[in-house]
């Protein structure tokens, strides 16, 4: 069988983990890459083409496939240039600035009779696929809340990234992973309301911090908070803080870092409401959070997940040939999108947003 035949148009961060990850693998041939900046292509790998434009990759018919890695803005062009010269397309996220550029996007590979994805990645952290495998147990009971959490230290964003019409800020960055993250954890939910407040709080131009509220319509109340400036001398990981907490009538459960610790975590014996009568604990006349006696919390260690990010492309190499679906569809990302302008229009409005109700 064949090699998949890839060409990348990109060779900033993005790129270049795309150039490493793609040229180890099996079934897949990186066979060149190309960036509007000649200096970004010095340390391209020996024996792949430097291309010297977008226009020269995408019409060398060695290529089967362009893997868009550029700035933001240029996806909705580089996309539509990729169909319209018959080459099957993958995009990095944001797929697109906003979804009118996406319909637009996808009307046209449609129409040129290409296959169109989009590399979400981070639906297979650890991190999240444990938290996922927890929710999809059911071990928690009916779950009334689940909260994800990416806290920094350093504020700063570089490059590209700190320009609006670059398609920069952390709603861009990070909150399409996270939003994406959640509504694949409960795709058959429909996200009733949506409230959001998004912030810049070092920077002049970008967001760089948010929290978004999202209340689906299975009882879920789903909370997202993203902090590039969150200072604290208890940094699990040294630079950052990844927390998910998941909370039933069952149990709880907290996963810790991109590779994850934690627990599920129950009550031996649950305390019983009593009407009218006072208890006096070491904290005060308080059952809700007096200190538990030993032995009333008990724990239980989380699943383990087989994942990885090198996974996606192994999906895709199936995909490509009918074996199996795209482990990331048009119609999600277009969710994600939807849902991120309805996060913007909650910031700017200070109102909840109705969103599929």
């Amino acid at each position: 069988m064949s090699d998949i035949r890839i060409g990348i148009i990109g060779h900033g961060f993005m790129g270049h983990e795309h150039e490493k990850m793609l040229t180890a693998m099996d079934g897949i041939r990186v066979v060149g890459i190309a960036d509007i900046d000649p200096k970004q292509l010095e340390d391209v790998k020996e024996g792949l083409k430097r291309y010297a434009s977008n226009e020269e990759l995408m019409n060398d018919p060695e290529i089967d496939v362009v893997l868009i890695a550029a700035n933001n803005r240029f996806h909705h062009d580089l996309v539509i240039q990729a169909a319209r010269a018959g080459k099957d397309i993958i995009c990095e996220k944001p797929v697109a600035m906003n979804v009118a550029e996406l319909d637009e996007m996808a009307k046209v590979a449609e129409e040129c009779g290409v296959k169109f994805t989009v590399h979400h990645q981070r639906r297979l952290d650890p991190d999240f696929r444990t938290a996922k495998a927890v929710f999809d147990s059911g071990t928690l009971g009916d779950v009334y809340t689940v909260q994800s959490m990416l806290y920094g230290f350093n504020g700063n964003m570089h490059d590209w990234h700190v320009f609006v019409s670059e398609g920069g800020g952390m709603l861009f960055d990070w909150g399409v992973h996270l939003l994406d993250q959640i509504l694949w954890m409960m795709p058959g939910a429909k996200i009733k309301s949506v409230y959001a407040d998004l912030r810049n709080v070092i920077n002049t131009e970008v967001d760089d911090y948010f929290k978004i509220l999202m209340k689906f319509d299975n009882g879920i109340m789903a909370e997202v908070e993203l902090g590039t400036y969150f200072l604290s001398d208890k940094m699990r990981d040294k630079w950052f803080e990844r927390h998910w907490f998941i909370g039933g009538n069952k149990g709880s459960a907290y996963v810790d870092g991109f590779f994850p610790e934690g627990k599920i975590c129950r009550t031996s014996q649950l305390l019983t409401n009593v009407g009218g009568k006072r208890t006096m604990t070491a904290a005060g006349p308080t059952r809700s959070f007096g200190p538990p006696p030993e032995g009333r919390i008990v724990t239980e260690d989380l699943p383990k997940v087989d994942t990885r990010h090198e996974q996606y492309f192994e999906n895709y190499k199936k995909a490509y040939r009918g074996e199996e679906d795209f482990l990331v569809k048009i119609p999600e990302t277009r969710r994600v999108l939807a849902l991120m302008e309805a996060v913007r229009e909650s910031a700017r409005t200070g109102n909840s947003i109705r969103f599929e109700d």
